[in-house]
């Protein structure tokens, strides 16, 4: 039995993430940190759907070191730059870490201090670090201490995009990525853009041009192209629904792959993925057919008059884009059934 620790276990991805380790034939949940004020609380009077379910108290970040050693791995669900103080601590203990935050998704420091404005503290613990993304890093996750986990645009975005960039058919200077999210997306604490009166019945656009996730789809798309200078033009826009993101991507073809159409591609994409559990490619993916699930539906286009080749890749923000990925890597990293807790089937209509 994997024992696990959640720090973060007060916001939407981390009781997303306590949810499904409950479920988890193969783990069991030793304890909870969430922020000082929920200091002592059940984790069920935060979250009342858990009443009789699981009545943890939640801890605070100055019980990691003691809480650390009684586990075999910690995922962190926290703001970025939180856990640049914690994880070279908890990788001392022998526990391995899955950290859902963006402190560990580059492996260019550079490129993490341009997006996040923060410098790394520790690099010999940054440079273990391995993005998390097991469709195309699984070799790299079997053998690692400490998972970066993709964030949610980016995973969507990152393997809707990635038969393209990686068979070299498009122009890499031509991606742009019109993405949206449902609003738990930014999640838990209270701000004016997320209050009912504000999403219901409108769509918006924002951080248009500067959204940290563009940097994160950059790099790791121009990873795995071979091409490190590669731009992205990325849009994320707020829905007025709890859950899910559809991520539309355009890009031209390359002179050369003109004569490309669109079942030449959905040929393409079944055979990239025709191995991946959690990865379908059909017509018309919806987020309503990967609610609650680790699914990541795509499907793929050609406007033959303009040479441009569509994807459609939609998620759960909060399971394939967090908690449901995090316990994926939790499986591969030791040895399990990588859909081990994760085979539910979605929740339709």
């Amino acid at each position: 039995m994997i024992k696990a620790g959640i720090i973060g276990a007060g916001g939407y991805a981390g009781v997303n993430l306590l949810s499904l380790l409950l479920r988890h034939p193969e783990a069991e949940v030793v304890w909870l940190i969430s922020e000082e004020a929920h200091n002592g609380k059940k984790i069920s009077e935060l979250f009342p759907h858990l009443t009789e379910i699981c009545d943890l108290a939640c801890g605070t970040l100055a019980d990691v070191g003691k809480l650390a050693k009684k586990v075999d791995v910690v995922f962190l669900a926290l703001p970025h730059g939180m856990a640049l103080d914690y994880v070279p601590r908890i990788l001392k203990t022998g526990a391995k870490v899955v950290d859902l935050g963006a402190d560990y998704r580059f492996s260019d420091e550079k490129v993490f201090k341009k997006w996040y404005g923060v410098e790394h503290k520790d690099k010999k613990v940054f440079a273990e670090a391995v993005f998390g993304l097991p469709e195309l890093f699984r070799a790299e996750i079997k053998s690692a201490l400490l998972i970066g986990n993709p964030g949610c645009y980016p995973t969507a975005s990152i393997l809707g995009l990635a038969p393209l960039v990686k068979k070299g058919l498009i122009d890499m200077d031509s991606i742009i990525v019109d993405a949206k999210s449902g609003v738990s997306g930014a999640g838990r604490g209270a701000k004016q853009i997320t209050l009912f009166c504000e999403r219901n019945e409108g769509v918006m656009a924002y951080s248009v041009n500067n959204h940290r996730h563009m940097g994160e789809i950059e790099f790791q798309v121009g990873r795995l192209a071979g091409y490190p200078n590669t731009r992205v033009t990325f849009v994320p826009h707020l829905m007025p629904m709890s859950r899910g993101i559809l991520a539309t991507i355009y890009s031209q073809l390359k002179t050369e792959n003109l004569k490309l159409k669109t079942k030449d591609l959905t040929i393409l994409y079944k055979k990239f993925y025709k191995d991946e559990k959690f990865v379908r490619v059909y017509d018309t993916p919806c987020t309503k057919n990967v609610s609650f699930t680790n699914f990541c539906d795509i499907g793929v286009a050609v406007n033959e008059e303009t040479q441009t080749v569509i994807v459609t890749s939609v998620i759960d923000n909060l399971i394939k884009g967090a908690a449901g990925q995090a316990v994926q890597n939790m499986n591969i990293i030791f040895g399990l059934d990588e859909a081990k807790g994760l085979e539910q089937i979605g929740v339709f209509p």
